[in-house]
């Protein structure tokens, strides 16, 4: 029975080493049809140590290493081992490998993960590819930064079919687990008939052999009460719910404690299992619902009491989409709790008994008041609760009911006008249904008056509950306008999501000018700047994207009348479909000049004009869409031209590239100043 095994597992290893499946390289003797830009610096084949890699002996700031064409309607898990080499100190340029996805039909690469920690070993990456019927290439990206003596080595990418947090662990890199340092408790690989091995079982559980591997701890070495150790699974990098099953022995003398958590971005632990039974000393299965719409880890974690507590053995982790109790599981959509007011309320109400504290209107553009957050001539929600009904001048709006368990961030808009004192006027809370506990979690200190400003919030609570947005004005005589707009609520915690890698083709200039450039600097130049700009009566009072961000302008004051400043996108890849260009711009002064968007095709002279706006438009940002198609590699260009006075700051930023179709169309792509209709608002 022994020599079958062997030949079972020597079969399989030949089997994995001659099935590699596309896409998959060990760089042992080729490059298995993986290319490098000759723009860029070039990639080694090392054939002693079987791995390719990048250095500065070559003139040049960035490697590209892109994969052959690869097609997978199966969810697949990407695992690359690296090292990054760097001698320098830690700096504003390090060393870096990004991972990129480049789908057809789009125009951006996605960032699916990115490493600058240089290290004296090889280390492992896991990253979930999500089923898609899209073609796709990965493109791995090294940038040198500063550092002269600075290296990148890959020297292995394997694509698998499944899910990165599935493992056998028969592979020596254990599919990107780690054991948590513990001076007296760790997971080890048993198994292996390893001679020395500390094994405490015959046979593992995926060959039913004593030549498998599974992963172990016992409690030979515990000296403290409690003693714990953690197996800790790679990192989700795309949402996902199910059934996460595994197989398990437990053998205790003394109290053992098994426990499978869920540990979120930010931290945060959630227990979704824990055993039940003393003993199993056969191999027993597990099975728990499994929900993940943020990037998460598994903890597999064993504490022991005593020396003599016995031992715990894990093998074959595996998922599956379907829940384990056939049910659907929480199929919540976290855009039903969310409004952009352009329709309706959609799912927010306020109680009849409180009166009509909040009303849906609409500004048209003018130069005076400020339109809505989402387009700057739609619709949002205005809280005037000097006339409501109810005493205490307060207005409530209630959101659906929300299931409890879950990490949720939720963002908002608001802007307030005509208080004397801004504290309290706006504030979040939570309404527990079951308990009828209300607790606020948020409410305005200060912000720019009559700026559009975000909000966000993260909160968990065990039972269902809604969110309230409460106006409430202190007095009569001290009781302005609250408004709201753009309530969005996603799972995971805000701080979660902020660390997940950036949308392709968006820039909301908070870090940087992302895939911008200028033609040229000096005086006719676009900058970057937070808050309002010097001249008054002319430009943003804030960015679009938080309100106290920041966005790209031209300064008037710096100009000569007639005087042009490009702004020009790095080259985009053509594509056979049409594209979306969403953008928000600013052309408040009554000097106000030009602003136009041109399409550059790569080789053709002539710049395609696609949109302009001449003249004052309105106080607030305005929403501009283009639709446009390019089979050609192209460039999209922003050409503000200084108008007759000082008064003629030019702005814009959020500038989103989609494939596809814009969902709404703009009427009107050329045209100039702003209609008669001023501070007209509309009931």
């Amino acid at each position: 029975r022994a020599d079958r095994a062997r030949f079972v597992l020597a079969a399989l290893r030949l089997a994995g080493a001659a099935w590699l499946s596309a896409g998959s390289c060990a760089f042992e003797e080729s490059a298995c049809g993986y290319e490098w830009h000759y723009g860029h610096l070039p990639w080694t084949l090392n054939g002693e140590g079987h791995y390719i890699s990048v250095d500065r002996s070559h003139e040049g700031e960035k490697a590209i290493l892109s994969s052959p064409e690869l097609h997978s309607e199966e969810w697949s898990c990407i695992r690359l081992i690296y090292q990054i080499a760097s001698t320098s100190e830690p700096s504003s340029d390090p060393t870096r490998l990004n991972l990129y996805l480049r789908q057809e039909g789009e125009s951006f690469d996605r960032l699916l993960w990115s490493a600058k920690e240089p290290s004296d070993s090889w280390l492992i990456a896991s990253l979930d590819l999500a089923n898609s019927t899209k073609k796709y290439k990965i493109v791995l990206e090294g940038e040198m930064g500063k550092d002269k003596s600075a290296s990148i080595a890959i020297f292995e990418i394997k694509i698998t079919p499944g899910y990165c947090i599935e493992c056998d662990f028969e592979e020596n890199h254990l599919c990107g687990f780690m054991n948590r340092w513990n001076p007296n408790v760790n997971w080890f690989v048993g198994g292996g008939n390893i001679r020395n091995s500390q094994s405490v079982l015959p046979k593992d559980h995926t060959l039913n052999s004593e030549l498998g591997h599974y992963m172990y701890v016992d409690s030979v070495y515990v000296k403290h009460f409690q003693e714990v150790a953690q197996l800790i699974s790679p990192r989700t990098t795309a949402p996902m719910s199910g059934c996460l099953s595994f197989y398990y022995q437990l053998k205790q003398e003394s109290s053992i404690v098994f426990t499978v958590y869920l540990r979120d971005m930010s931290g945060f632990y959630e227990e979704i299992w824990k055993t039940e039974s003393a003993l199993s000393a056969a191999w027993t299965v597990a099975e728990v619902d499994f929900n993940a719409p943020y990037p998460v880890e598994v903890i597999f974690e064993v504490a022991f009491n005593s020396a003599k507590g016995g031992y715990v053995a894990l093998d074959d982790i595996a998922f599956s989409p379907v829940y384990c109790s056939n049910q659907t599981g929480i199929s919540f959509n976290p855009a039903e709790a969310s409004c952009n007011f352009e329709e309706d309320l959609c799912n927010f109400y306020q109680d009849q008994k409180d009166g009509p504290g909040w009303s849906r209107v609409k500004v048209k553009r003018n130069v005076y008041r400020a339109g809505d957050h989402t387009t700057g001539f739609g619709y949002y929600l205005l809280a005037n609760t000097k006339f409501t009904s109810q005493p205490g001048y307060i207005g409530r709006l209630y959101g659906p009911t929300l299931p409890g368990n879950l990490q949720y961030c939720l963002r908002f808009y608001y802007a307030l006008y005509g208080f004397f004192k801004m504290s309290g006027t706006l504030a979040v809370y939570i309404f527990e249904e079951n308990h009828v506990v209300q607790e606020k979690i948020w409410s305005v200190l200060d912000s720019p008056k009559g700026v559009w400003t975000q909000a966000e919030i993260s909160f968990k609570k065990p039972m269902p509950c809604k969110v309230v947005f409460v106006s409430w004005c202190k007095s009569f005589w001290d009781c302005g306008l609250v408004a709201l707009d753009d309530i969005s609520l996603s799972l995971g915690s805000c701080q979660a999501a902020d660390l997940l890698p950036p949308n392709p083709g968006e820039c909301t200039f908070e870090k940087d000018e992302c895939m911008f450039t200028q033609k040229k600097q000096g005086r006719g130049s676009w900058r970057r700047r937070r808050g309002p700009t010097p001249t008054s009566y002319t430009g943003p009072r804030g960015d679009h994207t938080t309100g106290v961000g920041y966005y790209m302008y031209i300064e008037a004051s710096d100009m000569v009348y007639g005087q042009r400043a490009y702004l020009t996108s790095r080259t985009l890849r053509g594509t056979s479909g049409k594209l979306c260009l969403t953008f928000f711009y600013h052309m408040y002064g009554a000097g106000t000049g030009l602003l136009s968007v041109y399409l550059k095709k790569e080789g053709d002279d002539e710049e395609i004009p696609l949109w302009r706006r001449t003249g004052e438009q309105s106080i607030s940002w305005l929403r501009g869409l283009i639709e446009y198609e390019s089979e050609k590699n192209h460039q999209i260009i922003f050409e503000a031209i200084r108008g007759m006075s000082i008064r003629s700051d030019t702005a814009v930023d959020d500038i989103l590239f989609q494939a596809g179709s814009c969902l709404e169309v703009e009427e009107i792509q050329f045209s100039s100043g702003y209609p008669d209709s001023l501070n007209e608002i509309e009931f």
